[in-house]
């Protein structure tokens, strides 16, 4: 009498299993995830754009207080200082663009050394320009602060120039970042006396 062949169980696979329901939980957690934030968006979005929704429940920025009218003083500092601020923005511009656009090797060395030198020429230029400018006491402060933005541009444009001394680009690295806080200190300064050129977020 021939006897059944024992039934011989495979083992389960369980890596596969395993990796398979990592892969299922990894992708509900994300899609979790992302339904959350469309709906913390959308509830949002709808809150601020129905007008029937309470003033109460929409988060607004406060409102800011009105601006008292300049004195004629302080409107004529701001007005002889904007054509100053005018130059050195369009510099700065300038400097920020060649430095970058020579990171990414889209002009030469002479391209960029030409740029630097127009630019701290632009800097000095109105450096002088600012100091012959008499603010009345109101503004001393911001006078002050806007010459220390002027200094940081120039700094920054005498550093990356010492790269054609000594053939060494890491003063690209170390001036750059003068340049980018000159920016930050005219825009603190800029934010008060030319109010319309930078509107509060």
């Amino acid at each position: 009498m021939r006897h059944a062949a024992p039934v011989v169980e495979r083992p389960a696979r369980l890596g596969s299993a395993h990796v398979v329901s990592l892969k299922v939980a990894l992708f509900c957690g994300i899609a979790l995830v992302l339904a959350a934030i469309v709906i913390f968006a959308s509830s949002r979005e709808a809150s601020v754009a129905d007008p029937r929704t309470p003033a109460a429940a929409v988060v607004r920025p406060s409102l800011l207080a009105p601006r008292p009218a300049p004195s004629a003083d302080e409107q004529q500092y701001v007005e002889s200082l904007w054509p100053i601020h005018t130059q050195v923005e369009r510099a700065a511009v300038r400097v920020a663009l060649g430095a970058a656009f020579y990171r990414l090797k889209d002009i030469e060395r002479a391209e960029l050394k030409t740029r630097l030198d127009q630019a701290l020429g632009d800097f000095r230029n109105a450096d002088e320009r600012i100091k012959a400018l008499a603010p009345p006491p109101s503004l001393q402060g911001s006078h002050q602060g806007y010459l220390e933005g002027v200094h940081l541009f120039q700094n920054s444009a005498l550093e990356m120039l010492k790269m054609y001394d000594d053939d060494n680009e890491a003063h690209l690295t170390v001036g750059f970042p003068m340049s980018q806080q000159g920016s930050d200190k005219i825009r603190e300064v800029g934010s008060k006396l030319f109010p319309d050129e930078y509107p509060p977020n």
